[in-house]
Formats: structure tokens, C-alpha cells, sequence
């Protein structure tokens, strides 16, 4: 057993009163071959490996990735074949992950394929090293139809990136958004949230965020999860759970974040994540989500959830209230939020977000949770749910 809740809110009162999933638990499934029928949620975005090479050799990874342990790419003929599959099955939101999808020089051809076959948005899922050195490689990715990057940031200090990547990268990943930001492509900031380390970081990442608004269009909290590559097995003093991730945002920016700005996930399932929709404002963040909003998802969930995170991650083409290649201050009063107009412009060019996924693991694993996932992973031809596909036994834990 391990803890999946601690403190407030009450788990309870966060779910509120959605009936558990009613039918007989499939126990095969996490090692199923795809979605079953018992599945009880259509696919809002599918992730895609591309690569399994990494120019980062990480404490904690889900793919267990390195350049000492990954073998050769697939060729681009068979990563386009995959895409045209996908796409075809409707899944329009694609995750382009590895591995460091940067190390394909032709990652642009992947993605002007994907825009083609159909795809509405693609991700890159990215630790942003090479996007911050090679801005010719980041001018490529926006011409190819890059809609926004899901980069690799755990805090704004050399220390926590040291502890949890293994080096001094806080300039780096500071130079990606900047090379991201000249190409209008949209940035939204992942860091691995690991007790000792950054949690109590949680409030600087948010404001470093804002102060780099309209590049980086939200943050996105990942409790550490034990599946993959990990240092050590987990206790409970080595997890953090949504609730604590939900305090400390309040803890550390309650001046800036209202502390009643978000609902539970009900795209997948209320104990997977929670999500809050703002406007960044020269006065902090203008909340669009109500806390009793039963998600943002229904009905149609998975199409509304895709629909719900493009719009505020994707850069529109059109700056607010100016026309030069700059990016454009949050501390700017640029536009009258008094009026609708001003209100709607400034919504599109400074949306902002505040959300968190808890992923499960061989401790944590819930079937009443993995039945309602919706981020799935394409391999072999299959899509499957995020944590059933990277699953790793307990016993065979590698450190």
C-alpha cells in the first residue's frame, strides 16, 4: 500500500459525488493489448516516441532513457506510417516524445507530416537543450507546424536542476523559451515535483512562468511517480500527492493564484489532476475556472479536453495590441479588460494555465482510475493508458 491523498482537501470532498465506475475490474489490465470495452474514455491526445536516445541521462524517467541505453530511431518512412494510423483513427492531438525528440534532425519532417495527415495540434514533448543552442533547428520546428513545446523545467534554481538532472541547466532551459518565444512557439513548463527537492519551489516556478507570459502558456505539476528509472524505492515520505501539490501552490502564490481556481480532472478521473484556466493580468492571474465546475469536459469529454488545452497553449498568430516580433509584457497594461473586446484579445494572447497529472505506478495503481484515462501511448500498432503502457513492476525496479 502506499498514500495516494494526504491532507486537504478531503478526497471526498474533491471527487464529489461521481459514482465509481460500476462492472467487473478486468484485473489483465495493465497488460492488455489496447483499450477494451470496459475502457470508458475516448482518446484526447496520443503520445508517440520517436526516439529512444537521450542527450540527458535523468535520476527519474519514465522511458528509462539515456545515451548509453538506446538503440537505433525508427526510420522516418515507419514513424510517418505510425502518424498516418493515428491520425486516421481520429486522434488529432498528437505527443511527440522519446527519448529527446530533438535529437531527430528530421523531427521537422515528422511534424509537417502529422499537420498533413491531419493532426490539429502536435506536441513536443522536449528538456529543451538543443532548442535553446540552435535557433535555425527551432525556426524549423514552427515552419513545420509545431503548436506548442511541454519542456522540462523543475525549478528555478541550478541546484534542483543538478539534483534531478544532473546539471547546472537553468540558463539553458531559461534560452529554449526565449528561442521558442522569438518563433511564436508556445511553451508550457513541466517540472517533477520530488519532496526535499522542489517542492517548495512550487510558488517561483509559477511567477518565473507569468514573467515570461505570452511565451509560456501555463505550468503543468508532476508528482514523482516510481515507474521507469527511479533512485530508490518509494516510501511515503517520497511522494507527493495532489492536495500538497494544491497547498503549496496557495502557500507559496496565494497573492497571485486564488486559491479557489480549480477543478478537478473529469476528463479522466477526479483523482488524476486538477486544472485552472487564467488570464495573466498586470495583476496577477484573472481565474476563467470555477470550482464547481464538474471539469471541463462533458459531454464529448476527450474531444472538449483537446479542444480546451489547444486554444491555451497554442500562440495565436496575431500579437496583443502590437505588431512587432517581441514578445509582449504581462506588466503591460496593453489592453482594456473593461470592455470585451479587450477582454477576449487579452484571453487568447495571455491564457495561462495551472494544472497537475499524478501518474500512477506499481504501488498506486488503480483500475477505476486507468479505465478512465484518456492520455494513451501508440505502440504496436495500439493505443494504450499512459501509466498501463509504462508500467514497471515493483520488483523490477532499476536504479
Amino acid at each position: 500500500s502506499t498514500i495516494v491523498w494526504r491532507g486537504k482537501p478531503a478526497l471526498a470532498e474533491w471527487v464529489g459525488d461521481v459514482p465509481e465506475i460500476a462492472g467487473n475490474e478486468n484485473m489483465n489490465c495493465p497488460d492488455a493489448c489496447g483499450l477494451c470495452p470496459e475502457h470508458r474514455q475516448d482518446t484526447c491526445c496520443v503520445l508517440l516516441e520517436v526516439t529512444s536516445r537521450c542527450n540527458l541521462a535523468c535520476p527519474h524517467c519514465f522511458a528509462e532513457s539515456s545515451s548509453t541505453c538506446a538503440g537505433e530511431d525508427p526510420p522516418l518512412d515507419q514513424v510517418k506510417a505510425w502518424i498516418a494510423d493515428i491520425a486516421g483513427r481520429g486522434k488529432t492531438f498528437l505527443q511527440l516524445s522519446g527519448g529527446e525528440p530533438t535529437l531527430r534532425d528530421d523531427l521537422p519532417d515528422v511534424i509537417r507530416f502529422a499537420k498533413k495527415a491531419g493532426c490539429e495540434y502536435v506536441q513536443l514533448n522536449s528538456n529543451g537543450l538543443r532548442l535553446a543552442d540552435d535557433p535555425d533547428y527551432v525556426e524549423a520546428l514552427a515552419d513545420a507546424g509545431l503548436s506548442f513545446v511541454f519542456m522540462q523545467f523543475d525549478g528555478t534554481t541550478d541546484t534542483i536542476h543538478s539534483i534531478l538532472r544532473g546539471g547546472a541547466l537553468l540558463n539553458t532551459k531559461l534560452r529554449a523559451i526565449e528561442q521558442c518565444g522569438l518563433c511564436n512557439i508556445g511553451v508550457i513548463l513541466v517540472p517533477t515535483l520530488v519532496p526535499g527537492v522542489n517542492l517548495q519551489d512550487v510558488g517561483a516556478i509559477i511567477r518565473m512562468a507569468m514573467a515570461r507570459s505570452p511565451v509560456v502558456r501555463g505550468v503543468h505539476f508532476q508528482p514523482v511517480s516510481y515507474f521507469g528509472r527511479y533512485p530508490q524505492n518509494p516510501d511515503n515520505a517520497l511522494r507527493v500527492t495532489l492536495p500538497e501539490v494544491l497547498r503549496a501552490i496557495v502557500e507559496q502564490a496565494g497573492d497571485i493564484v486564488p486559491a479557489n481556481s480549480f477543478a478537478p480532472s473529469h476528463c479522466d478521473h477526479a483523482r488524476c489532476g486538477f486544472h485552472g484556466s487564467y488570464i495573466v493580468t498586470p495583476g496577477g492571474l484573472k481565474p476563467l475556472t470555477k470550482p464547481s465546475q464538474s471539469g471541463c469536459c462533458q459531454p464529448a469529454p476527450a474531444e472538449k479536453n483537446r479542444r480546451f488545452v489547444g486554444i491555451r497553449w497554442q500562440r495565436p498568430s496575431s500579437r496583443c495590441c502590437t505588431d512587432t516580433d517581441k514578445p509582449v509584457s504581462p506588466i503591460a497594461d496593453c489592453c482594456d479588460l473593461g470592455t470585451i473586446e479587450g477582454f477576449f484579445q487579452r484571453s487568447r494572447s495571455h491564457a495561462f494555465t495551472i494544472s497537475a497529472m499524478a501518474f500512477q505506478d506499481a504501488y498506486s495503481l488503480d483500475l477505476e482510475r486507468l479505465r478512465q484515462c484518456s492520455l494513451h501511448v501508440y505502440a504496436d500498432g495500439k493505443v494504450r493508458p499512459f501509466c498501463a503502457h509504462y508500467l514497471t513492476r515493483f520488483h523490477a525496479h532499476r536504479g
